[in-house]
């Protein structure tokens, strides 16, 4: 089935580029809507495995994915610098009209099976209805208020392409519907590559508690609302219940090493994985390995998030009483080991990281499991600081070391992330318990080979967030297990209210890396404390940036519409 589903979405493709073309101009000139097509099981088949496709993982019809790609965080530096992309408003914005076209095109399907006579209509609508919640949760969290549109709109002078937008809370109810109908009417199966019951359910974990804790801290002045604390309570709720469903299901359990789930060449029987993306050998390929183990520099991490990371008797470096001494060290080849440092610490950075730091003028090639060159490149780090997690190093040379080419699969959903958002969901309606923690982050907590957390941790001083020692801890924890993963850093630091942690004026560990003071040649710029400087520009913070502008195409087709605050 993993198989099939590329072979039918190719057939889709095919199908569709027709399909494509009305959405952006007049569906009734170049697609016949009728009756058959969604009476007939393989178109309807083929149009809603499309879908697929919008889950972005490694990469979706080439380029950069959603894993280690999105690097306008406080986890990494790019060595070209990322900035907001918008800092001024554009005239057009492919978020914005591509984001409607799919709308568009899923609405096509869920008016299609009104009158359809396919027995399974009704899966097929949970399905689209799914999709529909999936695409307006993106719209929402880049643009906030957006025009809501259940039916297909013919008339190019409908008031709802044209008029004001409807208000973003509004629009999140009905996603909550949406994904309500379709957790009721998915089923189970084998396939994680399908929809299904569970993938529903992990969704609305996700997306129910980005809209709790958006509701709950987010401000007038930034976002254009207020606080609301009941409606922050319900969705934190619906999010809880959601991962609490998956959780007494019993059907997953985390795996035994932390990052086994992202260099897996099939994640289709992986005991962790909810949905994922599949990739193919020489049919749909990748090029997340090529990125992390070539001569282009890679996107390092950061030291605020190399700090982030516990040591091993549980402790903050603030705290800990185990040697904290993060000098990197010249070894007998003459490379710069943090080896001695990673053993210190979480065990998830000695996964995430190779244990030699390379940067301009110190070059290194990973090495296999062996110990034997991999056939990668030198590599050089904006922070010294290279990730690992994703590379396989069982792979051809060919397949892991050209763009485009590598054939990993990638979690889409996964159970690491339902206990995560269990035990936040809790822990901000203050209803969390010893107990949760051990059936969720302490899970996490063991396999990193970390100390139980309990409800009454000891304070961090490094805690600047305004929230309770128990949320930060579990903030650190998602963290660190989700570090370069998925876009998820961005979208917490929106819905915590903490993008202003992005302005590397205020917060330079941001853009520092690797201690270097034990470098002899300084091929490199560092700090007056020796620590790497990943880049010399510089990022500030404005608070327009929780929200996308809205393109000034669409302002000048309809006025209405209105801008977003600040811009």
């Amino acid at each position: 089935m993993k198989k099939s589903i590329l072979y039918i979405m190719a057939l889709a493709g095919c199908m569709l580029t027709s399909c494509n073309d009305f959405l952006e101009k007049s569906p009734r000139d170049t697609f016949t809507n009728d009756p058959s097509f969604w009476n007939n099981a393989n178109d309807v088949a083929s149009y809603s495995n499309k879908f697929y496709d919008n889950y972005t993982g490694y990469s979706s019809g080439g380029g950069a994915g959603w894993f280690y790609f999105k690097t306008l965080s406080d986890d990494q530096v790019n060595a070209n610098f990322s900035d907001w992309t918008f800092k001024t408003i554009p005239s057009t914005a492919s978020d914005w009209s591509g984001g409607f076209t799919e709308i568009r095109r899923i609405n096509y399907m869920l008016q299609g099976l009104e009158n359809s006579t396919l027995a399974n209509r009704t899966y097929y609508k949970a399905v689209g209805r799914l999709n529909r919640a999936w695409q307006y949760y993106q719209m929402v969290r880049e643009y906030g208020n957006v025009q809501w549109q259940n039916e297909v709109i013919l008339n190019p002078e409908d008031p709802t392409i044209y008029g004001s937008r409807t208000d973003r809370d509004v629009v999140m109810d009905s996603v909550l519907n949406d994904l309500n109908y379709a957790i009721a009417n998915l089923g189970t199966t084998k396939d994680k590559t399908a929809w299904s019951k569970n993938m529903a359910l992990a969704m609305k974990s996700d997306i129910c508690l980005y809209e709790g804790t958006f509701c709950k801290y987010r401000t007038q002045t930034d976002n254009g609302k207020a606080p609301d604390a009941a409606r922050a309570k319900k969705y934190l709720q619906e999010s809880a219940d959601a991962s609490d469903a998956i959780i007494a299901s019993g059907t997953y359990k985390l795996t035994d090493k932390y990052g086994e789930i992202y260099n897996s060449l099939d994640l289709n029987n992986c005991s962790e994985i909810i949905f994922f993306r599949n990739y193919e050998k020489d049919m749909v390929m990748h090029g997340t390995i090529d990125y992390t183990c070539s001569s282009t520099t890679i996107s390092g991490i950061t030291k605020d998030a190399f700090d982030a990371f516990l040591f091993t008797d549980g402790k903050p470096l603030a705290t800990t009483s185990r040697n904290k001494d993060d000098k990197a060290i010249i070894n007998k080849n003459g490379n710069f080991s943090i080896s001695k440092l990673l053993a210190e610490r979480d065990g998830r950075l000695s996964v995430l990281l190779d244990s030699i730091i390379c940067f301009k003028g110190h070059g290194w090639a990973r090495l296999n499991n062996e110990g034997k060159p991999s056939g990668s490149a030198e590599m050089t780090s904006s922070t010294g600081y290279t990730i690992r997690k994703y590379d396989n190093l069982t792979l051809e040379t060919y397949y892991r070391t050209n763009t485009n080419t590598g054939y990993t699969d990638a979690p889409l959903y996964w159970y690491a992330v339902v206990l995560l958002n269990n035990a936040e969901a809790k822990a901000e309606l203050g209803t969390i318990t010893n107990a949760d923690l051990d059936k969720t982050i302490n899970l996490l907590q063991k396999r990193a080979g970390l100390p139980a957390m309990t409800t009454t941790v000891a304070a961090d001083p490094a805690n600047n967030m305004g929230v309770s020692d128990l949320l930060w801890e579990i903030r650190r924890c998602r963290r660190c297990e989700l570090m370069t993963d998925n876009w998820y850093r961005y979208w917490d630091l929106v819905r915590w209210h903490q993008l202003d942690k992005l302005d590397s004026n205020k917060y330079p560990n941001i853009n520092r890396g690797a201690n270097l003071t034990n470098m002899i040649d300084n091929a490199v710029k560092v700090d007056e404390n020796h620590y790497m400087i990943g880049t010399s520009a510089t990022r500030t913070f404005n608070n327009k940036y929780y929200l996308y502008p809205i393109p000034n195409s669409q302002l000048t087709l309809s006025p209405s519409t209105g801008q977003n605050p600040n811009w």
